[in-house]
C-alpha cells in the first residue's frame, strides 16, 4: 500500500517544508490550503518537477463539510490516507482576555481544535480499514507558557496536546499512532514583518541564538511517521532549541 499524506495548511512554513520532505521520501502528498492558491500550486509544481506526486486541495478546515470533501477528494485522486499532519492554525491576533470576543474564540477553536478532531476522525476511519497509519498534530509551546496576550491561542494548542494523548490511547489497538510536535520560535513568514530591532532582541533571547528552521520540524514529522518511531505514540515533543 502506498503512503498518502494529507498536510493541512501546507502552502507555506512548516506545512510546506513537510510536504516537500514527505514527497522526497516517496509519499503522495495532498497540500491543503484555504486562500493561498498560488503558493500551493507552486509547491505542487516543485514536487512534480522533482519526480514526486502531489495535489493541492482548497478547503477551509474550520468547517466540517470542507474537511469531509478534502478527504473524499484525496480518496479519489491519491488513495486512502496513511499519514495526516494537522498543521493549519491561526492565532486570532493579540488580545487580552478582558477584551476577547466570542467570534474570536469561535474562529480560533474552530480552526485549531475542532478541525483537528474532525480531520483525525476522518483519518482514523480510513486507517482502521487499511491496517493502520500515523497522525502528527502541530501544536505550540504557547500551550505551556501561555503566550503574550494570546490566551485564546495558547488554550487551543493546549487542547490539542491533551487530545493527542487521549486519541492515541483510543487508536493504539488499531495500529494507528498519534503524536504532537510543539514548536518554539521557528523562522517562518510570521517574523518577516518584525522590525530588525525586535527580531534581533528575539534571537538574542534564544539559548542557541537562532530560530529553528521549518526543515528541522519537518524532519521530526517524517521520523514520527516512519517505522523508526514505531513505539512512540501519545507523545508531545518540543522543538525549542532549549528555550
Amino acid at each position: 500500500m502506498k503512503n498518502v499524506a494529507i498536510i493541512t495548511g501546507a502552502s507555506r512554513g512548516i506545512g510546506a517544508a513537510t510536504a516537500l520532505l514527505l514527497a522526497q521520501q516517496g509519499y503522495a502528498v495532498c497540500i491543503n490550503y484555504n486562500t493561498a492558491k498560488e503558493n500551493a500550486d507552486k509547491l505542487v509544481n516543485t514536487i512534480v518537477k522533482s519526480g514526486g506526486h502531489a495535489i493541492a486541495v482548497k478547503a477551509d478546515i474550520a468547517t466540517e463539510h470542507a474537511i469531509v470533501t478534502l478527504f473524499t477528494t484525496v480518496d479519489k485522486e491519491l488513495g486512502s490516507v496513511t499519514a495526516l499532519v494537522n498543521n493549519a492554525g491561526i492565532n486570532g491576533g493579540i488580545c487580552q482576555v478582558e477584551n476577547i470576543t466570542h467570534d474570536t474564540l469561535q474562529s480560533v477553536f474552530s480552526t485549531n481544535v475542532f478541525s483537528t478532531f474532525i480531520c483525525c476522525r476522518e483519518a482514523i476511519q480510513r486507517m482502521k480499514q487499511n491496517g493502520g497509519g500515523n497522525i502528527v498534530n502541530i501544536t505550540s509551546e504557547a500551550a505551556r507558557f501561555g503566550g503574550t496576550h494570546l490566551a485564546h491561542y495558547a488554550a487551543s494548542k493546549a487542547a490539542i496536546n491533551t487530545f493527542t494523548i487521549a486519541a492515541a490511547r483510543e487508536a493504539a489497538t488499531h495500529n494507528i499512532r498519534i503524536n504532537a510536535i510543539s514548536p518554539g520560535v521557528i523562522d517562518t513568514e510570521i517574523h518577516a514583518a518584525s522590525t530588525e530591532e525586535r527580531l534581533n532582541s528575539l534571537i538574542n533571547s534564544l539559548p542557541m541564538k537562532r530560530m529553528g528552521r521549518t526543515s528541522e520540524v519537518a524532519e521530526l514529522v517524517y521520523w514520527l511517521l516512519s517505522p523508526a518511531a514505531s513505539y512512540i505514540s501519545g507523545a508531545v515533543i518540543p522543538v525549542t532549541g532549549s528555550r
